[in-house]
């Protein structure tokens, strides 16, 4: 399997968490938009993942719409 899809061994990308990653924020900066999904294949550079606790807390400048996939609604 390729390496950039195991999903056991990605950490969130926030400064020093060390928390499991579960979900991908991608954005797309010409809609101002933000998407917040499952776990992706990890091969997007642009792609941050995020543990549970900060995919909770994510939040973006004013303006920006924030999609969130159904499985990460609290």
């Amino acid at each position: 399997m390729d390496d950039s899809l195991r999903t056991e061994d990605r950490l969130c990308s926030k400064v020093t968490c060390t928390r499991e990653a579960v979900a991908t924020l991608t954005f797309d900066y010409g809609d101002q938009m933000a998407a917040l999904g499952p776990l992706g294949p990890g091969d997007d550079p642009q792609a941050r993942d995020l543990c549970a606790l900060h995919a909770e807390r994510v939040s973006m400048p004013a303006g920006w719409l924030v999609v969130r996939h159904e499985s990460l609604r609290s």
